[in-house]
């Protein structure tokens, strides 16, 4: 990139710079911050001193400086940490033109790099020098290091990822010297303030590093400066990303992160911070947390789906709009040809009715041509003869409107009578079998009655003979003698003609023949009632003349 215009001053250091020996060259490039130091501020005429400077590499020669060997420059540290000073505010604001890519992939995130790796050099010389003024003097040039890098990160803000994936940052803030590790994550604080929202694109192990090692450093360093920062630090982290503060509160690395913090010595200078934190990850913070993550998402549904249907609804825009547009000249049509019919109608009314007019003008005209023709005398019979014609027309017009009209009245009635016939004939033949069918049943079921009734006449009369047997043997047995007293023949009349009466007598008589041949002792406790069983095969024993149906055994 060749510059429209040129600088004196930037163009005669850039030629000290071409001829100088490289030991130099560092002093040299000290200029720079002279020359920028006394343009305005945000003017014009600083982004022309910034392009002449990385139009002409002085740039390129800053950060080839700052990646040599410290102990070989000139003025060591001084002129290290002015240079990056030199170098964030010469790159803050630059506008490369041709070259961006070059400047924004390369050059950059290499001014990032040169930064760290210089932060972690005076990181060993600051805990590695033995003096205290040496140690102030190491600590003030760290200082301006990150200042520098934090300037840098200001002006591009996409660097910071590079800044937190970078293994050199990681050390710097595993440091445990507490100047260096507060100054550290005091940087990492104003980073995220930034933007916050690079926290979660890096790796998932490099943010857990992070994490770990400022919780480590809240937890476990005596020094209140290092304690009060962790604090402040993790606060933005958990209040600026809810997946961190989810992480906190759920993780199995930071199970008891709470209970810790609650035993921390109240009463500090960042006491109101911690309080804020364990509020954060207490229980009900958390499903505060959680509901607002669930309100979150909902939201973010309805927008996808509220976007979805009107994206949909623009697509059938137009089929909408043609649709509209046909029904709009579909009814335009219609609308048009019915008024088109309408005057049609009235144009043919209007020629009817012309032409009626006509037509009566005409046959008057015809009348007095004729009247005219006719003699005088015949005027009265030609007259009455037209009347009589008249008359005939009006009347059978009147009868025809008449009938019509009496038709009209009576269709009714014609329409029920038809109906009733046919209903009558379709009925007549339905009821011939219906009839047949309803006789053919009444003769089954009067055949059946018959034949049951003669069943239940033959039951009944045997019924009588039995009762009639039953009150013969009653009387017989009433008018018979004692059995004493009988003689011969008379015993029959003991005897009874039915089965089951002749067997229960049987029974009675042997249990009575039982109770009285059984011995004393059995008899003890029972009464003379008392049934005994007998067995069945005894009940065919003879007993004298007594047997059971008239006959006697063979």
């Amino acid at each position: 990139m060749k510059p429209m215009g040129r600088d004196p001053r930037i163009l005669s250091l850039a030629a000290e710079v071409a001829i100088s020996p490289e030991q130099n060259v560092p002093v040299i490039l000290l200029k720079l911050k002279e020359i920028i130091n006394n343009t305005p501020f945000g003017s014009s005429e600083l982004k022309k001193v910034k392009q002449d400077i990385y139009c002409y590499d002085l740039i390129q020669y800053c950060l080839l400086v700052l990646s040599q060997d410290c102990s070989r420059i000139q003025g060591g540290w001084t002129t290290i940490s002015q240079l990056t000073q030199i170098l964030s505010h010469c790159c803050v604001g630059l506008e490369p033109g041709e070259d961006a890519e070059e400047f924004y992939n390369e050059l950059l995130p290499s001014a990032v790099e040169n930064f760290l790796v210089l932060g972690r050099q005076l990181q060993t010389c600051f805990i590695n020098a033995s003096k205290g003024e040496e140690k102030d003097a190491l600590l003030h040039f760290f200082e301006i290091v990150t200042d520098s890098l934090f300037w840098l990160l200001g002006g591009h803000v996409q660097l910071i990822q590079n800044v937190l994936r970078s293994d050199h940052f990681l050390h710097l803030l595993q440091t445990d010297n507490v100047q260096v590790g507060s100054t550290v994550m005091t940087m990492l604080q104003n980073i995220l303030q930034i933007n916050s929202g690079d926290l979660l694109r890096i790796e998932v192990k490099t943010l857990h590093s992070i994490l770990d090692e400022v919780v480590f450093k809240l937890l476990s360093t005596p020094s209140p400066v290092i304690r009060s920062t962790a604090t402040r630090l993790l606060l933005l982290m958990a209040k600026s990303h809810q997946e961190i503060l989810i992480l906190l509160r759920l993780s199995a690395c930071y199970k008891g992160l709470r209970s810790l913090l609650n035993k921390q010595e109240p009463g500090t200078e960042f006491s109101q911070e911690l309080r804020q934190l364990i509020g954060l990850l207490s229980p009900k913070v958390y499903q505060e947390v959680e509901e607002q993550k669930l309100h979150q998402a909902a939201c973010l549904i309805q927008a996808f789906w509220k976007g979805f249907q009107t994206r949909k609804r623009l697509k059938k825009l137009p089929s909408a709009v043609i649709t509209l547009q046909r029904s709009f000249r579909s009814k335009r049509t219609k609308m048009l040809l019915k008024l088109s019919r309408q005057k049609e109608e009235e144009d043919c009314r209007l020629q009817l009715q012309l032409q009626r007019q006509r037509a009566m003008r005409l046959s008057r005209e015809l009348r007095l041509s004729m009247l005219e023709i006719v003699h005088p005398g015949q005027v009265e019979k030609h007259n009455r003869e037209i009347e009589e014609k008249s008359a005939l027309i009006i009347q059978k017009h009147w009868r025809g409107y008449r009938e019509r009209k009496n038709f009209r009245q009576q269709r009714p009635s014609l329409v029920e009578y038809k109906a009733a016939v046919t209903l009558q004939r379709a009925g007549s033949e339905v009821s011939d079998v219906i009839s047949r069918e309803l006789h053919s049943q009444a003769q089954e079921r009067l055949q059946h009655y018959f034949m049951g009734r003669a069943l239940e006449e033959r039951a009944q009369q045997h019924r009588e003979a039995l009762m009639a047997r039953i009150n013969t043997n009653i009387e017989q047995l009433m008018k018979a003698p004692s059995l004493k007293e009988a003689e011969g023949k008379e015993p029959e009349l003991f005897l009874s003609r039915s089965r089951p009466v002749a067997a229960k007598a049987k029974q009675a008589h042997l249990t009575t023949l039982k109770h009285i041949q059984a011995p004393w002792w059995k008899k003890l406790g029972e009464e003379a009632r008392d049934e005994i069983d007998v067995p069945k095969d005894e009940l065919s024993i003879e007993l004298g003349t007594l047997f059971i149906g008239g006959t006697k055994p063979p």
